[in-house]
């Protein structure tokens, strides 16, 4: 019943800017915490940002400040508005659902199906 659908990928030259959104359902979304995350070919799946229910941001070293996660709860949707862009940003995109019930940020099994991005010339 929990859907996430992520949007926005594609390919960017460096420097460029690039916003990802993603859309649940299934859920009720104004409690739910929610993340990013990226994986590039031959590397662990890594944490971007996260965002509470009452909007406190977290990122992770490669996004502090290039990246913003911000939240729409009238639109059931998170953004991940990346500026700055460098080739080493490129990587499939996921969106994840996080636990309620928690204090912060705590990933659940609910994942997007990813959005690929690509930072070259």
């Amino acid at each position: 019943q929990v859907q996430v659908v992520e949007s926005g990928g594609g390919l960017v030259q460096p420097r460029g800017s690039l916003r990802l959104s993603c859309a649940a359902s299934g859920i009720v979304f104004a409690i739910t915490p929610m993340g990013w995350f990226r994986q590039a070919p031959g590397k662990q799946r890594e944490l971007v940002a996260s965002i509470t229910s009452g909007g406190s941001a977290n990122y992770g070293d490669a996004a502090k400040g290039r990246f913003t996660i911000s939240r729409d709860n009238a639109k059931n949707t998170v953004y991940l508005q990346m500026n700055s862009l460098k080739p080493e940003d490129t990587a499939i995109y996921y969106c994840n659902v996080g636990r309620t019930y928690y204090t912060g940020y705590i990933p659940s099994d609910s994942w997007g199906q990813g959005t690929p991005v690509t930072v070259s010339s």
